[in-house]
């Protein structure tokens, strides 16, 4: 299984990288609402049409 000091590691690992990542976001958020503005949307739309075509190719493929 994993030592102790993996696990205090993994533990450690995760925090820091969560804040780290939380710290950077809130540091360019005034760069994402102008560069990003109605991203999410553009990849939900790009997300549906991928599985869309997914699903046509398999089903042509059957």
């Amino acid at each position: 299984m994993f030592s102790t000091g993996q696990i205090y590691f993994a533990i450690f690992f995760v925090v820091a990288f969560t804040a780290a990542m939380i710290w950077s976001y809130r540091k360019d958020l005034k760069l994402h609402k102008i560069h990003y503005k109605n991203a999410a949307i553009k990849v939900f739309i790009a997300g549906i049409a991928v599985t869309v075509a997914f699903i046509l190719i398999r089903i042509s493929l059957h």
